[in-house]
């Protein structure tokens, strides 16, 4: 993520699921995946602060802290959001992603290590979970959260939520791949995936969490437009 785009619309949207899973009794630990600002003013989206009659009402108490922190402007907007318990409880990691394979393994364990009291570990790539043409350690690698690195969390006892913007193809087949990648690298976790306009928010939970998390009841009385329960486990 950049911090560029702090407080859009996809903010609003990952912070309010994060919160509906922290109220489930589910420890969030946060990796960030920061990567530096690109420069471009494209991309964005604040206008629904601007329509707080139709926005709001998925999460008041968030829409204000997101209100706040895009008026006030400026840097520092990722410091602020830690800072204002949007998520409650949550540990962060927010070091910069780099590409090169050996500093991008030194990262990973030094995220590991923060994050070890997680019950639930966040990844928030730009991009999503990795793709075949761009492989680790290449640049633009920091873009995507790895199979190994989802591997390595869920296996040191963590549920796992990850950010994933849609490619240019039939979503409906799109995430049933996802959902069968993970279940390759996530052994009996149960998938299910949130989806919204143009991301979605894969969720595998760990059996003993299974027990605290209701997915089919995560976006209770949102609109179909803020979020919506694509796929839930069986």
């Amino acid at each position: 993520m950049k911090e560029q785009y702090v407080g859009d619309i996809n903010d609003y949207r990952k912070y309010a699921l994060l919160r509906r899973l922290a109220s489930a009794g589910l420890k969030i630990g946060v990796c960030w995946m920061l990567t530096p600002p690109d420069g471009r003013p494209d991309g964005l989206k604040i206008g629904y602060l601007n329509d707080p009659k139709r926005w709001r009402q998925p999460d008041p108490g968030l829409f204000e802290i997101l209100a706040a922190t895009v008026t006030e402007g400026g840097g520092c907007r990722l410091q602020r959001i830690e800072s204002s318990g949007a998520v409650s409880g949550a540990t962060f990691f927010n070091e910069i992603v780099p590409d090169a394979s050996g500093p991008r393994t030194a990262w990973f364990m030094r995220a590991s290590e923060i994050l070890n009291g997680a019950d639930l570990v966040f990844f928030d790539p730009d991009n999503g979970l990795d793709v075949a043409s761009v492989r680790k350690g290449r640049v633009g690698s920091s873009k995507f959260v790895y199979r190994d690195e989802i591997a390595a969390i869920y296996a040191a006892g963590h549920s796992i939520l990850i950010y994933q913007h849609f490619p240019r193809e039939a979503r409906d087949g799109f995430i049933a791949r996802l959902v069968a990648d993970l279940a390759q690298v996530a052994s009996g976790g149960r998938i299910a995936v949130f989806k919204t306009s143009n991301v979605a928010f894969t969720l595998v939970l760990r059996p003993e969490h299974t027990g605290k998390c209701d997915v089919t009841r995560v976006t209770e009385g949102w609109p179909p437009e803020f979020m919506r329960l694509a796929t839930s486990p069986e």
